[in-house]
């Protein structure tokens, strides 16, 4: 599979990746080379994983990415849920990511259950 523009979950984690970075853009100066840094690495990690394991010749191998995508997701979400109890964001923003994110995780979650 390497049409990984096409699949919904890559466009979501996507979407995802750019809320993210909008929302760690308000969090403290100090913050730039420690959480927000974090945050955003993990959110990048969700689709370009995704997009590796397209590029792979197998559906192990796709399995595999989808595995690692799935991981990057619940750190972006502990990490999240750590920026929100140091009042770095609102409860309100946090359940909006939160939200997405476990909408991706599934997505993630069936998708390697066809493969």
């Amino acid at each position: 599979m390497n049409y990984f523009k096409e699949l919904k979950v890559w466009q979501n984690a996507i979407d995802l990746v750019t809320a993210t970075y909008k929302k760690s853009q308000e969090f403290p100066n100090e913050e730039l080379y420690g959480l927000t840094s974090q945050i955003r690495r993990s959110a990048v990690s969700i689709p370009s994983n995704i997009a590796e394991g397209c590029g792979r010749k197998t559906n192990k191998d796709f399995a595999n990415f989808l595995g690692i995508s799935l991981g990057s997701a619940f750190e972006l979400e502990t990490q999240l849920i750590i920026a929100k109890n140091l009042n770095f964001m609102n409860l309100d923003d946090f359940k909006i990511l939160e939200n997405e994110i476990r909408h991706i995780q599934n997505m993630i979650i069936k998708l390697q259950s066809t493969l």
